[in-house]
C-alpha cells in the first residue's frame, strides 16, 4: 500500500491475482463435481437407450469399456460448463493481474520466480481454454485448474517480491523471447502430463475390463473412466502436445545459448540451469522416440511424459532456489 492509503498498480495486481485464485478454486470444485456426476448420467442415459431398443424389438448392444454415444455425451455436463465459465472468469482476473504487474514494473512480467509463475500459469489456462474449442478436454479441468491453484497460490505466498529494477544481464530482447517461449512450452507439457496421467488410469481400467467378465460400470472406480476417451486416444493427444511443446523447448534451449553468448561471451558453460534445461530436452526427446518405438508405447511412455513435467517443475523451483549459478534471478533474498 502507498502512503496515501491508495492502491498502487502492484497492489492492485496482487489483489487481482488472489481474486483469480479464489475463482479458480471454485472452478476446481465445479470440475470435481462434474467428474463425480457425469459417469452416473452417462450410465443412466445408456440404460435408457438400451431399454428403448429392447422395447422396440431391437437388440440393445452393450459393450463393456466402450463409450456409447448418448444425449448425455453429446452435451457438456452442467457442472463442466460452470467450471469452464469460472475458469474463464478467473483467467480474465489472472491476465489483468499479470498485465498490471508488467505495467507497474515497466517491463515484461517474467523477470523473477513470482512473475514467471504468474505468466506460466496464465498460459496454462489460456492454452487449456483455447484447446477446449477443438477437443472435449473438460475432464482435465480438475487436474489443470487444481495445478494452477497450487502453483499460483504457492508462488504468490512464497515467491512474491516487490517490483525492482532488472539486473544488467536481463536487459535484453531475449528476456521477452526466451522466457515467454519457455513458459508456453511449460503450459503444453502440463496439459500433456494431465493426459498421460489419465492415460495410465484408463489403461489400468481397460486391462481390468479385458480380464473380467463383469460390466465395466460394475468394476470399482471404473464408472468415471467409462466417460473418457480410450487410453490410445489419450496417448495420441498427449503426444501431440509434447511435440509442439518440444519444438518450443528446443527454441528455448537455442535462444538461451545465444543470450548466454551475448551476456557472458560463451554459448554453453555447464551452469546448473543450462544443464537442467538440457536434461528436460533429453527427457522429452526420449519420450518422443519411445512413442515412435512400438515397444515403448503405452504405460512406459506415459510415465516418461509425467517424469518430464516433474523435471520441469523441479527446474523451476528447486534449481532456482537452492542451486547457485549465473541464472540466479529468482528475486528471492
Amino acid at each position: 500500500m502507498t502512503g496515501t492509503g491508495t492502491l498502487s498498480l502492484d497492489d492492485l495486481s496482487l489483489l487481482l491475482v488472489w481474486t483469480a485464485i479464489s475463482i479458480y478454486s471454485l472452478a476446481f470444485i465445479a470440475y470435481t463435481i462434474d467428474l463425480a456426476r457425469r459417469a452416473d448420467a452417462e450410465v443412466r442415459a445408456e440404460r435408457v437407450l438400451v431399454g428403448a431398443s429392447a422395447a422396440e424389438g431391437v437388440p440393445g448392444e452393450h459393450r463393456p469399456g466402450n463409450v456409447v454415444v448418448s444425449p448425455a455425451r453429446r452435451q457438456r455436463m452442467l457442472w463442466s460448463r460452470i467450471g469452464t465459465a469460472l475458469t474463464t472468469l478467473g483467467f480474465l482476473f489472472h491476465l489483468s493481474g499479470t498485465v498490471l504487474r508488467g505495467i507497474s514494473a515497466e517491463r515484461v512480467p517474467w523477470a523473477n520466480m513470482y512473475e514467471f509463475a504468474l505468466t506460466g500459469t496464465v498460459l496454462i489456462v489460456a492454452v487449456y481454454l483455447v484447446v477446449l474449442w477443438r477437443y472435449d478436454l473438460g475432464f482435465l479441468g480438475a487436474f489443470l485448474v487444481g495445478l494452477v491453484v497450487l502453483l499460483l497460490g504457492g508462488a504468490t505466498i512464497t515467491f512474491y517480491v516487490e517490483v525492482v529494477p532488472l539486473m544488467d544481464p536481463l536487459k535484453s530482447v531475449w528476456l521477452v523471447i526466451h522466457v515467454f517461449v519457455a513458459s508456453l512450452a511449460t503450459a503444453l507439457f502440463a496439459i500433456a502430463c494431465g493426459l498421460a496421467a489419465t492415460q495410465l488410469m484408463q489403461s489400468r481400467r481397460e486391462r481390468r475390463v479385458a480380464s473380467s467378465s463383469e460390466d465395466a460400470e460394475r468394476l470399482p472406480g471404473a464408472r468415471f473412466l467409462t466417460t473418457l476417451p480410450t487410453a490410445e486416444v489419450l496417448e495420441s493427444l498427449a503426444y501431440r502436445f509434447v511435440i509442439v511443446g518440444f519444438v518450443f523447448w528446443t527454441f528455448t534451449l537455442i535462444a538461451g545459448a545465444i543470450w548466454a553468448n551475448d551476456s557472458w561471451g560463451r554459448y554453453w558453460g555447464f551452469d546448473t540451469k543450462e544443464v537442467w534445461t538440457f536434461v528436460i530436452w533429453v527427457l522429452y526427446a526420449g519420450y518422443i522416440h519411445a512413442r515412435a518405438t512400438r515397444g515403448w508405447r503405452g504405460t512406459r511412455s506415459a510415465w516418461l511424459c509425467i517424469i518430464g513435467f516433474i523435471t520441469v517443475l523441479f527446474n523451476f523451483t528447486i534449481v532456482n532456489m537452492f542451486f547457485k549459478g549465473l541464472h540466479a534471478y529468482s528475486g528471492l533474498t
